[in-house]
């Protein structure tokens, strides 16, 4: 591998490789760690419309729209109507909570393996830098 100081090429592959690593750990589950994620933001915001559930994740709400689809159509997310008719909400399913729960010790056994990895110091670091840039 070639050796690069661009902050965007060294950040793209780490991302990639720690994408891998709860990937791994998730398989079986039947969802990847983005899938995750967007699950558990749904199951902590509690029914949030696309529009701030893509906020909060970070996203736009093509991808987002995108990934809810997959979801929906494996039975772990529900989109209906809010209140207002052109703001769809989305709701975690039972089937969905169902998975979540499953699949938690996995994850959490893999957010484990990266810190000891890291260290308690290099952890906290890792992430003020992260939040720094985001």
């Amino acid at each position: 591998m070639l050796a690069s100081q661009c902050l965007c090429t060294n950040l793209r592959r780490a991302a990639r490789g720690v994408s891998r690593h709860y990937d791994g750990a998730l398989d079986g589950f039947g969802i990847n760690v983005a899938q995750y994620s967007l699950l558990c933001n749904l199951q902590r915001l509690d029914q949030p419309s696309i529009s701030s559930l893509a906020d909060a994740m970070g996203l736009d709400r093509s991808t987002l729209g995108r990934n809810l689809r997959v979801l929906e159509g494996e039975g772990l997310v529900q989109l209906v109507e809010g209140d207002d008719l052109r703001n769809r909400l989305v709701l975690l399913t039972e089937t969905g909570h169902e998975r979540l729960a499953a699949a938690l010790p996995a994850w959490e056994a893999a957010q484990q393996k990266l810190i000891d990895k890291l260290g308690a110091e290099k952890r906290e670091t890792l992430l003020a830098l992260l939040d720094e840039l985001a």
